[in-house]
C-alpha cells in the first residue's frame, strides 16, 4: 500500500509540475503572440507620406534622405517615400491633385504664384535660409566686387531673367542690355574672361572648377539682398487642416534629418542618393555640402537660436514688397495666404547643433 500511495504521490506531483510546465509555455506563447501583434500594429501606425522634390537627387535635398536613412522619419511615425523631381517631371502638379502629400519648393515666387492662381497650397517650412542663386566671374580680371558687374555682359537664363535679375535691375541699376542667354553651358563663360554668368552655388562653380582649376569669383545673391527663402517644404491647406499633427511630424523629422547630415554621419544618406541619382559623384556631394556650410545656405541667422527650417514675417514682407517694386510680382497678390509659421521656429534639433 504504501509503495501505490507513494506512486500516487509521484504522479500528483509530476501532473502538478506538467500543469504549470503548460501555463508557462502558454504563458510564453501569449507574450510571443502579444509582441508580434504590438510589432504589427506599430509597423500599421506609420502614416504613409510621399514627399516630392523639384529636381534629381543631390546633396542640396540631403537631409530629407539622412532622415530616410537613419530611421528619423520612423521615430516620428512615418513612412515616407522620396519621390525625385528633374527635367521630365513636374512633381509641383502633383501637390494640389494629392499624389505626393509634401513638396520640395523652390523660392517664394513660386508660393506667390500659388496663391495668384487660387491653388491651395502653403510653404510651412525654409530649410533654406540663402537661395543659393549666384553670378560667377574670372578671377584676375577686375570683376571682384557686385558693383563692378554692371560693367560687363551677364549669361543669364529665361527664367533669371524673369526673376532675380528684375530685382538686380530695380534694386541695383542693372540693365538688360547687359543680359545674353544662358543656355546651362557654360563654355561661352570658359571662353571669354570678361563673361560674368549666373549658377547655382553648389553646380556651376563646381563644373568650372573641375573642368579649369580655377575657383570662379562668386556673388551669392542673398547676401546682396535677394532675401527669399528656399528650399521650402509645401504642403496643401487641406492637410494642414485636417492632419496638423502628420504636418508636424514631417517637418521636426525633416528638421532633425538635415542636422544629422551637415553635422553628423551622412554616408547612408549619400548612399541613397546615388542610387536615386548614379551621375552624381561624392566629390559633387562633399562639394555640395562644404558649400552650404561656408554660406550658411540652411544654418545661419534665425536657425541659430530657433531651429532650421525658421521662417519670420519680416523676411516674407521684405522679400514680397521687392519683387513687386520689380513687377515681379503683383502689389494685389495676398502674399501672407502662401506661407504658416505655426510649424517652425520651435527650436527642434537645436541639441543636434554643434557649439
Amino acid at each position: 500500500m504504501q509503495l501505490v500511495r507513494d506512486n500516487l504521490y509521484v504522479a500528483e506531483k509530476s501532473g502538478s509540475a506538467f500543469k504549470k510546465s503548460l501555463k508557462r509555455a502558454a504563458a510564453g506563447t501569449l507574450a510571443a503572440g502579444l509582441f508580434v501583434l504590438t510589432s504589427i500594429t506599430a509597423a500599421k501606425a506609420l502614416d504613409e507620406v510621399t514627399f516630392g522634390t523639384n529636381w534629381v537627387a543631390q546633396a542640396e535635398h540631403g537631409g530629407f534622405y539622412q532622415a530616410v536613412a537613419d530611421g528619423t522619419y520612423e521615430k516620428h511615425g512615418l513612412k515616407v517615400t522620396i519621390l525625385p523631381g528633374g527635367p521630365q517631371a513636374n512633381n509641383r502638379l502633383l501637390l494640389p491633385t494629392g499624389k505626393v502629400d509634401f513638396l520640395m519648393g523652390g523660392n517664394m515666387l513660386q508660393a506667390f504664384s500659388a496663391v495668384e492662381q487660387g491653388i491651395p497650397t502653403k510653404a510651412i517650412a525654409a530649410v533654406f535660409q540663402k537661395e543659393p542663386q549666384v553670378i560667377m566671374t574670372h578671377p584676375g580680371q577686375g570683376l571682384d566686387s557686385f558693383e563692378s558687374l554692371k560693367d560687363i555682359k551677364l549669361l543669364i537664363g529665361k527664367g533669371g531673367l524673369n526673376s532675380f535679375y528684375q530685382w538686380m535691375i530695380s534694386e541695383y541699376g542693372f540693365s538688360e542690355d547687359q543680359v545674353r542667354p544662358y543656355t546651362y553651358n557654360s563654355a561661352p563663360f570658359l571662353a571669354d574672361k570678361r563673361l560674368g554668368q549666373q549658377g547655382y552655388l553648389t553646380s556651376e562653380p563646381f563644373a568650372i572648377e573641375r573642368e579649369t582649376g580655377i575657383e570662379p569669383n562668386i556673388f551669392l545673391l542673398a547676401d546682396f539682398g535677394f532675401d527669399t527663402y528656399s528650399t521650402t517644404i509645401e504642403t496643401t491647406n487641406e492637410l494642414i487642416e485636417e492632419n496638423p499633427d502628420l504636418v508636424q511630424r514631417f517637418v521636426d523629422a525633416s528638421i532633425e534629418g538635415w542636422y544629422n547630415y551637415l553635422y553628423g554621419d551622412n554616408a547612408a544618406a549619400n548612399d541613397l542618393i546615388k542610387t536615386d541619382n548614379p551621375e552624381i559623384t561624392d566629390e559633387h556631394i562633399a562639394f555640395s555640402i562644404a558649400k552650404m556650410k561656408e554660406y550658411g545656405i540652411v544654418d545661419s541667422g534665425d536657425t541659430e537660436s530657433l531651429g532650421i527650417g525658421a521662417m519670420n514675417d519680416e523676411r516674407m514682407t521684405s522679400f514680397f514688397n521687392k519683387m513687386v517694386k520689380a513687377k515681379v510680382v503683383s502689389a494685389d497678390v495676398d502674399y501672407k495666404k502662401s506661407y504658416t509659421l505655426d510649424f517652425v521656429n520651435k527650436k527642434v534639433g537645436l541639441d543636434l547643433r554643434p557649439n
